[in-house]
């Protein structure tokens, strides 16, 4: 893409001056004298890369003419090469017909778009079948290029060679589309570039187009079908530079355009577009020469490690409530968002000119005509407008086009989207407090079809962030963390999707309990509305759910909500993270939990809706971080509410559930009378409350034959399922430490412990319940992994190993958590529980970290009567529920203090560890 003028060329590389030293050059042998020139070109190469590195750190934003550079810089070498071997190498005073040669650029560098480490796709074309002069030749400038340490995409071909394989293959084609004129005949070169778009192109224009959207829509389900993922490809990401190129590539195999600036003249772009074009490609193409140098390699992933980086060399400063990192993020998120409305700019002229009447080149066909537009149009089935001044006229429409579309499932046509997306200024304050506008708007949000699609559009459109100013400040607003998978508004899209489909049952399965409280709810767009309105106040510099009460406050009342809505929505978004709190990090057999959790809830109807915004929050995350367990600790905490609410005090009800369980468990074990009440006795009452009919049985049967063959150490493992892990079960006597043990032991088999009980029975024998799921997740079921875990288990109880040290000793696995720095926080509660000591410990997540937790609550002389373990991303917050020696609460507030440095020290990585002995 010409027309970037790059200041002081010779400064870079003066091709005159390098020439001269190569000229006066003296050597026995071609290949001695090759040699020679080879250093004299690595020289120039090095000190022109280190000035244009230079300006990239002097301006670092822009990548237009940093790329532009480099390509200058290695246009003059090749030349100089080229020159070299045809002068002083193989020359060649009387060339024939057959002995002429042309070097082109191709691909990226044919662009002018070098990254520092991009590849260098050159060709070689010649007239005929290569002669022996042409093989010489383009071997040694190959020769050479490589001991410079190039890595070179290279073809050589004739020109019906070309020609053939052009229209057969079309990456072929492409790079071919953006061949420049390197060096060389150039009378060859313009024979090449007629043959090609009389021979390859002419007639091909709509095939072409096909094949390069398709290819296009391919590569976007391989990435990850959105552009805001929080650590996206910079190439091949939606929304990336291969986008951008996608509509040159376009732009000029149908209108054979040479520059960017042609586009305006074909009315592919406006004035104004191809400003935002180039201002898009700069932005793109600096991040792009960052991330390679600091990578040293071509990476094309923005990963968290260089994120902060780019963003400190991007000059990228901290604001309230946001990092230097999170505005840079944004700020690639809003380019990307960028790139994609001039996509659909170009699909609407592709689709006039290649669209046959009545059927749509790209999009479905409409399956029936609606009546009342009121003045809107359809376009070949697409929702349109009759002309420019439409919106204009009334505002108002800038909304209702969205409602329309939603109404009567039409998709929008793409000028109607380019028009409302210039006239995007329109929703102001007038429009905001317009009745009917607010009401088509909930129409759109609480719609019973796709709210998501059609929000989506208004957000691509602009119009979103407009009606709904505290919108638009999270729209392409990351959080730096590797939790959060989607910015902000893409987050709380997907989860509006997600609430559409669990209503209409589309994921009934996933959800049966969610599926089935929707359709209890008194007021269904109170959900909806909270849904918009749970994280529009992150970014912020205080607590989003806090702030984010108080936009409730403001918007609904606009939206039309009653008073009563509105109180209900605004606790909806203050208390949204407080069910999976209680779920994740507290223990729910002990009624404490329970009894704190329904006095924040206080009606069944805010609990119905608790439970499925927090549903659609944690699955809207991204994926793989919703999981059988996690519905299932849901599952639970809403059963025990829900109860409580219904029946009222607590106490009555736990008595009367430790008797039902322990009748259930007589009828499916049937033994005696005496057996029963033997084991009854030995289980303490929490174990009654905390454990399932299943897991209860399979305990005692466990126990029972222990004892028949006086095993010392027993060991279950069941997979189980439905709660997406395996239930290890360990029944041996009791020790201290013993828990800390088992902990390393999971941890050198390869698992994570995901939660624990741990029972003391009244003789004196522990009956330890962990789960653990694989790192991934999953079920840890595979039969090796439950080998080697039973190994770990019996090697960590005899003490066989120094556990510590191996452990210590083994590799970090997560090098990604280390681009996060998390200060270790250690949080004491006297108050969650009426028997227990409750800590929760927040840390980077890191292998062996439960173990040095569990061993520093050991040395503490705590005893862990559960432990409940949680990880979001980098963060790990495990949740320990303990007593002292004597089963007491622990209340001295300096072995709580004593108690609370251990753990710091403990949650600190290894670096900090060694930094701080240092």
């Amino acid at each position: 893409m010409a027309g970037t003028t790059i200041p002081n060329r010779r400064a870079i590389i003066d091709r005159r001056e390098v020439a001269a030293r190569l000229h006066g050059l003296e050597a026995d042998g071609s290949a001695a004298l090759r040699a020679a020139a080879v250093e004299e070109l690595r020289e120039a190469m090095e000190k022109g890369g280190a000035e244009i590195s230079a300006r990239l750190v002097a301006r670092p934003s822009h990548g237009s003419i940093i790329t532009a550079s480099y390509s200058f810089l290695y246009d003059q070498l090749l030349r100089l090469i080229y020159d070299f071997t045809v002068q002083r190498l193989y020359s060649n005073s009387n060339p024939s017909d057959a002995e002429r040669l042309t070097l082109i650029a191709v691909g990226g560098y044919g662009r002018s778009e070098l990254a520092p480490f991009s590849d260098l796709d050159i060709g070689f074309l010649t007239p005929y079948k290569q002669s022996p002069w042409c093989e010489q030749v383009i071997e040694t400038i190959l020769y050479t290029l490589w001991d410079l340490g190039l890595k070179v995409g290279h073809s050589s071909r004739s020109l019906d060679d070309m020609v053939r394989m052009a229209k057969s293959d079309l990456t072929i084609r492409t790079a071919l589309l953006e061949a420049r004129y390197l060096w060389g005949d150039e009378t060859l070169y313009d024979e090449a570039t007629r043959r090609f778009y009389v021979e390859v192109v002419e007639g091909t224009a709509q095939a072409f187009t096909a094949e390069k959207l398709a290819e296009r829509d391919s590569r976007h389900e391989r990435m990850g079908d959105s552009r805001y993922v929080v650590e996206p490809n910079i190439k091949d990401g939606k929304g990336g530079l291969r986008d951008l190129h996608t509509l040159f590539w376009i732009g000029r195999y149908v209108h054979q355009v040479r520059d960017l600036g042609e586009l305006v003249e074909h009315g592919l772009l406006t004035a104004d577009e191809l400003k935002q074009f180039r201002k898009a490609r700069t932005f793109l193409l600096a991040v792009r020469c960052h991330l390679h140098l600091i990578s040293g390699r071509p990476e094309e992933r923005l990963t968290f490690d260089v994120q902060p980086e780019i963003a400190k060399r991007m000059n990228y400063a901290e604001r309230t409530g946001k990092s230097a990192v999170e505005r840079f993020m944004q700020h690639y998120f809003l380019t990307a968002k960028q790139v994609g409305d001039l996509t659909g700019i170009f699909l609407a002229h592709l689709d006039e000119q290649y669209g046959p009447r009545g059927r749509r080149f790209i999009m479905p066909t409409l399956r029936r005509k609606p009546r009342k537009l009121n003045g809107f149009t359809l376009d070949r089935g697409r929702l349109s407008i009759p002309h420019e001044g439409f919106f204009a006229e009334d505002p108002v429409r800038l909304i209702e086009l969205f409602a329309l579309a939603d109404k009567h499932g039409l998709e929008i046509h793409p000028t109607a989207m380019r028009q409302a997306g210039r006239d995007e200024k329109l929703v102001a304050k007038k429009v905001r407090k317009d009745a009917r506008a607010n009401q088509l708007f909930l129409d759109v949000l609480t719609s019973p079809r796709d709210p998501e699609t059609v929000l989506r559009w208004m957000n691509e459109a602009g119009i979103f962030g407009r009606f709904i100013p505290d919108f638009g400040r999270v729209v392409a607003q990351m959080q730096f963390d590797m939790y959060h998978h989607y910015t902000v508004d893409e987050h709380t899209i997907r989860a509006i999707g997600l609430l559409s489909k669990i209503e209409s049952g589309l994921l009934k399965d996933d959800h049966p309990l969610s599926h089935a409280v929707m359709g209890k709810l008194v007021s269904r767009r109170v959900l909806y509305v909270a849904v918009l309105l749970h994280d529009i106040a992150k970014g912020r510099g205080g607590d989003h759910s806090i702030l984010g009460a108080e936009v409730a406050n403001k918007i609904c009342p606009r939206l039309g909500l009653d008073a009563g809505e509105t109180q209900t929505v605004a606790w909806l978004v203050r208390w949204h993270l407080l069910m999976s709190a209680s779920a994740f990090k507290r223990d729910l057999s002990d009624p404490k939990t329970i009894e704190d959790f329904v006095l924040r809830v206080k009606s069944p109807e805010r609990l119905k809706l608790l439970l499925v915004l927090t549903v659609v929050d944690i699955r809207a995350v991204g994926p793989g971080v919703w999981n059988d367990w996690k519905r299932q600790l849901l599952s639970d905490l809403y059963s025990a509410a829900e109860e409580m609410l219904r029946l009222g005090h607590m106490h009555q009800g736990r008595n009367s559930q430790i008797e039902a369980a322990q009748k259930k468990l007589a009828e499916t074990l049937g033994w005696s009378q005496s057996e029963m009440a033997r084991h009854f006795k030995r289980m303490p009452k929490a174990y009654w409350i905390a454990e399932n009919e299943e897991t209860a049985a399979a305990n005692a049967r466990q126990m029972s034959a222990a004892e028949g063959t006086n095993d010392k150490l027993s060991i279950a493992m069941q997979p189980d399922p439905e709660r997406g892990a395996t239930l290890v079960t360990i029944y041996t006597a009791d020790h201290p430490g013993l828990f800390y043990r088992l902990a390393g032991a999971v941890d050198m088999a390869g698992a994570n412990v995901i939660d624990a009980r741990i029972y003391t029975n009244r003789d004196g024998m522990a009956l330890d319940n962990i789960l653990v799921q694989d790192p991934f997740g999953g079920t840890f079921d595979d039969p090796g992994q439950l080998e080697r875990l039973e190994t770990a288990i019996r090697d960590a109880m005899a003490n066989k190993h120094r556990m510590k040290e191996r452990l210590e000793a083994r590799p970090l696995s997560r090098t990604r958590a280390e681009a996060f720095h998390i200060e270790p926080l250690v949080l004491i509660d006297n108050k969650a529980s009426n028997r227990y000591t409750v800590i929760e410990v927040n840390a980077l997540d890191r292998p062996a970290l439960l173990n040095s937790l569990t061993h520093a609550l050991f040395q503490s002389k705590a005893t862990i009567r559960s432990a409940h373990i949680a990880t979001y991303g980098e963060r790990a917050v495990d949740t320990f529920y303990l007593t002292d020696l004597f089963g007491e609460k622990i209340v001295n507030s300096s072995r709580l203090k004593a108690l609370q440095k251990r753990l710091l020290k403990a949650a600190a990585a290894p670096k900090e560890e060694e930094q701080e002995a240092a």
